[in-house]
């Protein structure tokens, strides 16, 4: 019983992971810079509205309307964030997710935090307060878990007996970028009256 509940357990948490990923995709395209958005809270970083995303602004995005210096420093760390994924699955001689959506959407969450936050804190997971918990470091990618019982939650460092684990021990930047490109920007919708 305890290896069926186990294996119940792991596939609950895979199709949650999927589905915290498709909203994580859609909190980082919210993530782009909107204009004159005004920062309710003192001392956060631009554009993060202080760790907390109004989905609704997405709907005023104009076609193009990126900030190129974000663009920028979100390329630099994509490719930092693979750069380490492969590092740490080869130091830790585990393997990536047999779906390879799940590393690219995570490698990708990683790197905007990174940028946003100034740390690769964990895209998986909700927090109330996202500099505090960089502060804390608890979640900070490899975070405690990970480091010191081998557990992910992300499904991004797997062990290889892990009914999730393929092949894959390495993933190139152009994959993460191509992979996680190809999820889809959430629908336009009429701005709240």
């Amino acid at each position: 019983w305890i290896v069926i509940v186990d294996m119940l357990d792991r596939s609950m948490s895979a199709f949650l992971l999927l589905v915290s990923s498709m909203m994580l995709i859609s909190d980082v395209i919210a993530f782009i810079p909107y204009g004159n958005v005004v920062n309710t809270r003192p001392n956060t970083k631009p554009y993060t509205m202080g760790g907390i995303v109004d989905r609704s602004l997405v709907a005023f995005m104009k076609d193009g309307d990126v900030d190129e210096e974000h663009e920028k420093k979100m390329d630099k760390a994509l490719k930092t964030m693979t750069g380490f994924t492969n590092s740490y699955l080869k130091k830790t001689s585990t393997r990536l997710c047999s779906d390879p959506t799940i590393p690219a959407v995570v490698i990708k969450g990683l790197a905007e935090h990174k940028v946003t936050l100034g740390a690769p804190l964990c895209p998986c997971r909700f927090y109330d307060d996202k500099e505090a918990e960089v502060n804390r470091g608890y979640w900070n990618c490899p975070c405690v878990p990970m480091r010191e019982k081998g557990e992910c939650h992300c499904m991004l460092f797997l062990n290889k007996d892990d009914g999730f684990a393929g092949e894959e021990v390495s993933i190139t930047y152009e994959e993460v970028k191509r992979i996680s490109g190809d999820i889809k920007r959430p629908e336009k919708t009429t701005p709240p009256t």
